[in-house]
């Protein structure tokens, strides 16, 4: 422009519907150059000090899992093929039959007549054989036990590789069949097949419909599985090929342990005391190596320390060798004590000891019991400086003071005398009721004429009269703590301060503190405690996996246990299998331990809690009292008066360690000595420190309501009680929340402040809590049960006969 002039433009100014972006977030979002950059080269320490995990590709993913893969199934083929053959032990077979119409001999004579096999007889009464079938080149070892005692049943299952379960054609099992089965599933089915006889005894044309009814039966508990017919040689050839194939399930509690079933028992008595002497016992390891230095569970018979284990000769070999029988040697049994051969021997420093309580001292923590001087001076210092604070008028002297006394208060008068008077009234009335309804009865009842039964005769006379006043008694109790849990009645003769001294006010039961260690029962002084019971559990797991010494599983072996007593041989019933099961370290030892607990279903008996009963857990069984509490998440855990139907509680008892998982049955006996199913579960863990808190509640009616401040009765009876438990929170059914301001009178009235403003019909309640322990019952001699006694169910009919 001429002159050299400089124009100057406007700037823009921006409207008021300016779009206004949002701004990048450089912090939060960089890139990984920008890191690096950043970082320079610096790594974190937690990077540093942990593995960095290696990330592979696609093609190394697929060839690592097709690895784990090939790796477990040659793991399941190994164990397939060490079962029955010649490395391994007799794949052992245990016969239960499930209906009383069905016969377990039949089946046991079936499988014995194949021809192609070679029979060993194990023991004198033929329930026990051993079968070597050289067409799968497997041997097998067959048992059957009396399907009326549970405990035998059980035991069997515990050791068994296979469950061959006998059904009946028409109604698969009976009532105690089902019992049987609940019971199995609950300790744990090992694998197992289902055999059914008599199909073909039956007409062709109700075959077909006699399956599909049995198949119905059978779908309810089963799915997968397949019935197989039992009727001829071929079908028992048939059922043994699929056991021999079929895959194994494993038994979690006995994965971890050496067992053996016994074949061969004998007893010789010590020389110098005819009361104990050495147990052998002859049969196959399984499960893990057995090691002489662990202690050994006889089932049902306690715990023993094993002395040696000796090899002795298979007595039935896969491939027999045929041997020349030696010079001078006439007797069979003196030459398989010529071939038995020491393997172990107990050495003393290594052997664990059967101690399983703790011998307290009662002279631990004492203190020096001070003299009768000391005693009489310490009384002295308290009389001299005891003070009495009284209630007395204005102006009164020291020397009036203490002439006046405590006014303790006119007793209200007991209403016993009108409740007495009341009774008699209802008590008259009732009877003349009873008179007039008994006059119009007659009038119109008829004349019938019903014939004997001599049936209903010796029911009447089976009945225990005070069983039944008990278990009424029971019932009673569980319904009233079902609809006031925890409600409690404050005693008139006796003062709450002294009834309820041994419990305590919480301001919350989830966060308030409670010292595990506190006021512990002399009890605890007797037990083990871990300080990790995972920790440990885990740790010993380990070990006994990477453990290599002692005899190997397969071998035939004669555990010499040493220290029995006479009664255990006496005792023994050949119809009853005898199984060892070996410790693991701290198993014998006595501590608190807790079972997780679930109501079985068929039983609806109330199950009042400190009421013993019959435990199976793992491979124990003992007669304990428990003690039920709730299953939470929590550091304190309220206490439960009654096992109710369908729940699922923690039962604590003194009781053996057992480390989880295993198995726990709990079963109540009945007055003639038959076992009832309670409840099922499993082991939770070893814990004395596990608090269980008991709460009562006391309950007050509101008398006089002004606003917030309202006069409540009838939670105390007298004016010390309410001042003793001024300082605890009271709460009421609705919601409102309190606290005791003053007592009111002699008579237990107290004013009371809530939150709110209470209803007439509102309850106040009062929570006390005080921390229970389990009683020292425990008995590990549990008798065995009453026979099932299987009949035909019959129904009389009575034929009535009216005038």
């Amino acid at each position: 422009m001429a002159g050299g002039g400089c124009v100057q433009q406007e700037r823009h100014r921006p409207g008021a519907f300016k779009q206004s972006n949002k701004a990048h977030k450089a912090g939060r979002h960089r890139t990984k150059g920008s890191l690096e950059r950043e970082q320079r080269g610096r790594v974190s320490v937690k990077v540093s000090t942990k593995k960095l995990k290696k990330q592979l590709r696609r093609h190394d993913r697929r060839h690592h899992a097709t690895q784990i893969r090939q790796q477990r199934r040659e793991a399941v083929l190994a164990e397939k093929r060490s079962l029955g053959t010649k490395e391994g032990p007799p794949h052992l077979v245990g016969v239960i039959v499930l209906h009383s119409g069905t016969s377990g001999a039949d089946v046991m004579r079936l499988i014995r007549s194949d021809e192609t096999s070679s029979v060993y007889d194990l023991n004198r009464s033929g329930e026990q054989f051993g079968l070597i079938c050289p067409r799968f080149k497997q041997r097998f070892s067959f048992i059957r036990v009396n399907s009326g005692d549970i405990h035998a049943v059980l035991d069997l299952a515990k050791v068994v590789d296979t469950l061959m379960l006998v059904l009946d054609p028409h109604e698969g099992w009976d009532s105690y069949g089902d019992f049987c089965l609940s019971c199995l599933f609950a300790q744990g089915l090992p694998s197992h097949v289902f055999v059914v006889q008599g199909i073909n005894d039956l007409p062709v044309k109700k075959r077909t419909d006699a399956k599909r009814s049995l198949t119905k039966i059978f779908e309810r508990r089963f799915l997968d599985a397949k019935l197989f017919h039992m009727d001829t040689e071929q079908d028992a050839a048939l059922i043994v090929r699929h056991i021999a194939m079929q895959k194994q399930r494993h038994l979690a509690f006995r994965d971890h342990r050496s067992y053996l079933l016994a074949q061969q028992v004998t007893f010789e008595a010590d020389a110098g005391n005819g009361l104990v002497g050495t147990l052998k016992v002859s049969g196959y390891i399984r499960g893990q190596p057995l090691n002489v230095n662990r202690l050994v569970h006889i089932v049902g018979h306690g715990d023993f320390q094993m002395q040696q284990i000796d090899g002795s000769p298979d007595p039935m070999p896969l491939n027999p060798k045929t041997t020349k029988k030696r010079e001078g040697l006439t007797d069979p049994c003196a030459e398989m004590e010529e071939d038995l051969k020491v393997l172990m021997k107990a050495d003393s420093r290594k052997q664990e000891s059967l101690e399983s309580e703790v011998v307290p001292d009662p002279m631990e923590g004492e203190q020096t019991w001070p003299t009768d001087e000391e005693l009489q001076e310490a009384e002295d210092t308290l009389n001299s400086s005891r003070k009495i604070v009284r209630k007395v008028p204005k102006g009164t002297s020291d020397y009036q003071a203490t002439w006046i006394l405590d006014d303790e208060g006119d007793e209200e008068e007991s209403d016993e005398d009108m409740e007495k008077d009341e009774i008699m009234g209802e008590t008259v009335s009732q009877a003349s009721g009873e008179s007039d309804c008994e006059e119009e009865a007659d009038e119109e009842c008829e004349t019938m004429t019903v014939p004997e039964s001599i049936r209903d005769d010796n029911y009447d006379e089976k009945v225990d009269e005070e069983e039944e006043m008990m278990m009424l008694e029971k019932c009673k109790q569980e319904r009233m703590d079902e609809m006031f849990p925890d409600e409690v009645d404050t005693p008139k003769d006796v003062a709450a301060r002294v009834r309820f001294q041994k419990y305590r006010g919480l301001k919350s039961f989830r966060t308030s503190p409670w010292d595990p260690k506190e006021n512990l029962p002399r009890d605890y002084a007797r037990i083990f405690q871990f300080q990790n019971y995972t920790r440990t559990k885990r740790r010993i797991y380990r070990e006994t996996e990477e453990e290599v010494e002692g005899a190997m599983p397969g071998w035939y072996v004669t555990v010499h246990i040493g220290s029995v007593p006479v009664s255990l041989m006496d005792s023994l019933d050949p119809e009853v299998p005898l199984a060892l099961f070996t410790l693991l370290p701290h198993e014998h030892k006595m501590s608190v331990m807790h079972f997780l607990l679930r109501r079985h279903a068929n039983n609806t008996e109330p199950i009042k809690s400190k009421e013993e009963m019959v435990f199976h857990c793992g491979c124990r069984r003992f007669r304990a009292p428990p003690l039920y509490s709730q299953h939470t998440s929590a550091n304190k855990f309220k206490y439960e008066r009654f096992f109710r139907c369908n729940s699922t509680l923690v039962g604590t008892v003194y009781g053996p360690i057992t480390f989880s998982p295993a198995s726990v049955l709990m079963f109540k006996q009945r007055v003639n000595g038959m076992h009832d199913l309670v409840a099922t579960g499993s082991v939770l863990k070893a814990d004395p420190d596990r608090i269980i808190v008991k709460r009562i509640i006391l309950s007050g009616h509101p008398f006089k309501i002004l606003n917030k401040t309202s006069v409540v009765r009838y939670m105390f009876f007298n004016r010390e009680d309410v001042l003793w438990f001024k300082p605890v929170e009271l709460r009421t059914k609705w919601g409102r929340k309190g606290h005791i301001k003053e007592p009111l009178g002699t008579h237990g009235h107290m004013k009371c402040l809530f939150d709110g403003q209470l209803k007439s019909q509102d309850t106040v309640l009062m929570s006390l809590y005080k921390r229970v322990f389990p009683k020292w019952a425990y008995d590990p001699y549990v008798p065995s049960p009453i026979p099932w006694e299987r009949t035909e169910s019959t129904v009389n009919v009575l034929e009535v006969e009216m005038d």
